[in-house]
């Protein structure tokens, strides 16, 4: 078969040939219906080396392995044991592969699992230091980690919502009690997960939403996803915002990108007892001090989300009530989608389907 793989740190994907995998017991192969292209897997590529990502903390991955974290598609093979599935069902794989036995993996939460060291790959999963499913197949190693499509929902459509939907689902879920009526929230940066946020914010809280990006057909694609109000990067932001919340600035604060200026951005217009979310991993750095953010702004980071909350998100999609901006793409074409990605060609979601 054929897949993308990131054959050394530091390089370009390459598209090569490799063996159909074969479920050992308690494993399953599916065959890929459709894998997201993100931004992390650019990280991949330019950032990581010697088993880091600069300046995170060192991550045991090694290359090569295949890249796409955001995957779905149906049943293929069926090692002894598994119990759950039958093949040619249709599936999404949840893309954080914990120990499995902490009570974070328990609760359904393996992207914080307390023993990294015992999952398949410490901090990662399928597309992040092992075989993901920018291939014609891909393994997956406990049923646990597959989740039932609703019906209505094919795996195309499904496959980006594992990322590009759930991450900022599980932000948002966090602010909900914050996100009343009266109340607002900042999304930075409306790309592939920026534009989910925009939805998921429509029809899970009743707050304004105010989108802010430095491309015009991003703010365009936010308005028409239920933005409220749209601000160009450059635009004045702080003093509009503020002026927009009577002088307080927004009860949520989510940054999509994470480099100094947006952070700063973010820091500036949180209120005071607001929650700033940094879910971009830029890699830069925030100065935090006692002047820095309004008193009692809660400042996290975020990774992911639990199983639990990706099928709440593909029960929303499957009502209609989300749905990703995709481009479908040919595996062969996946080095080009990478390069038009870096260049910020891409609106919403590319989508490869070997």
């Amino acid at each position: 078969m054929k897949a993308l793989r990131l054959m050394k740190w530091k390089s370009e994907a390459e598209i090569v040939e490799l063996p159909k995998p074969t479920p050992a017991p308690g494993q399953l192969v599916i065959k890929i219906g459709g894998a997201g292209a993100c931004h992390l897997d650019l990280d991949l590529m330019k950032d990581f080396g010697d088993g880091q990502l600069s300046p995170l903390p060192a991550m045991a991955w090694k290359p090569p392995f295949t890249l796409g974290h955001e995957n779905a598609g149906w049943i293929d093979l069926i090692g002894a044991g598994v119990s759950r599935f039958r093949e040619g069902d249709p599936v999404a794989v949840y893309g954080s592969w914990g120990c499995g036995k902490c009570g974070k993996c328990k609760a359904g939460f393996e992207t914080y699992c307390d023993n990294p060291a015992k999952a398949p790959v410490p901090g990662g999963g399928g597309g992040l230091g092992l075989d993901g499913g920018m291939a014609e197949y891909m393994l997956v190693p406990f049923e646990r980690l597959l989740l039932d499509l609703p019906d209505g929902l094919k795996p195309i459509d499904a496959a980006p919502l594992t990322d590009a939907a759930l991450t900022p689902y599980h932000a948002i879920k966090r602010s909900w009690a914050k996100l009343t009526p009266d109340a607002f929230i900042v999304i930075i940066g409306v790309g592939g997960l920026g534009h989910m946020a925009v939805q998921i914010a429509k029809v899970t809280t009743g707050a304004t939403i105010i989108a802010i990006d430095s491309r015009n057909e991003a703010l365009e694609l936010a308005t028409s996803l239920g933005a409220n109000y749209t601000f160009k990067v450059g635009d004045e932001i702080k003093s509009k915002v503020k002026d927009l919340t009577s002088g307080h600035g927004a009860e949520v604060v989510l940054d999509f990108v994470g480099n100094k200026q947006t952070m700063a951005l973010g820091a500036s217009i949180c209120r005071t007892l607001g929650d700033f979310t940094i879910v971009g991993i830029a890699g830069e750095v925030l100065p935090f001090s006692f002047f820095s953010v309004p008193y009692k702004t809660s400042l996290q980071t975020t990774y992911w989300g639990s199983r639990v909350e990706l099928a709440e998100v593909l029960d929303l999609a499957a009502h209609h009530l989300i749905s990703s901006k995709i481009s479908k793409f040919k595996l062969a074409d996946a080095p080009q989608v990478y390069l038009d990605l870096a260049a910020g060609k891409i609106e919403g979601r590319a989508v490869i389907v070997p």
